[in-house]
């Protein structure tokens, strides 16, 4: 699903590498636990797993394509059709409903309809049953919403039309430990039933032992090591 090589990168004007990868393999299917500080790099490395970042020297091969490869639009198109992401802050659209905020990337990606065997709002409305959003707060604005809240439509945001790669930025950060608990059942049983890869990014080490893999970005990173 994804293989990484060589991969080096700098933020402009920093000086020297943030990131220096020799090599990284994660298999379709896989769940993989990546941990280390703040500061390490893991967002950064989540920008360029997804295409949103581009190295500065190496490759980024997601299902075989180096990102490196194409250019912008292409970029976002490929990310539309195999990528759901869980931002650390949710990034959902304030104004718009839950409903309509799940449906997004169905409608950036006819490949992500398609998944939705001919309807993406019953996919949609499948999702928020399996993340037991309740149904009277489906019509409301995402900014109406609880955190615990919010965090149940990104997943099932990034969750919909069955992406091949999920990756989630500290999703369980801003939740206390009982809704950590239910949110990460709902989000590996969701992961499994789809056949997703799932990168989940955390500090917190008490989550990898429900993960198949588990990395360590300081003890990947080359350039942490020399510093």
């Amino acid at each position: 699903m994804l293989r990484l090589r060589d991969l080096r990168f700098a933020w402009p004007g920093r000086g020297g590498d943030v990131l220096d990868i020799a090599a990284l393999d994660i298999a379709a299917g896989q769940k993989v636990f990546l941990h280390g500080p703040s500061g390490c790099g893991k967002s950064t490395l989540l920008g360029l797993m997804a295409g949103v970042l581009v190295a500065r020297s190496g490759s980024a091969l997601l299902m075989g394509q180096d990102w490196a490869a194409l250019r912008g639009g292409a970029r976002d198109a490929r990310r539309a059709d195999h990528l759901g992401v869980i931002f650390q802050q949710f990034n959902l659209l304030p104004y718009l409903t839950v409903l309509d905020n799940v449906l997004l990337p169905c409608r950036f990606s006819r490949l992500r309809a398609a998944r939705c065997a001919g309807s993406p709002l019953a996919a949609a409305q499948s999702l928020l049953d399996r993340v037991a959003l309740p149904r009277a707060d489906w019509t409301r604005r995402a900014d109406a919403l609880s955190v615990g809240q919010q965090q149940r439509v990104a997943a099932a945001r990034a969750l919909i039309g069955a992406p091949e790669l999920v990756i989630a930025d500290e999703p369980t950060s801003a939740l206390d430990a009982a809704l950590r608990e239910d949110f990460m059942a709902l989000l590996l049983d969701a992961c499994n039933s789809a056949g997703s890869t799932l990168v989940f990014v955390s500090h917190d080490e008490r989550l990898a032992a429900r993960f198949d893999q588990r990395l360590s970005l300081p003890q990947l990173n080359r350039a942490a090591l020399a510093s």
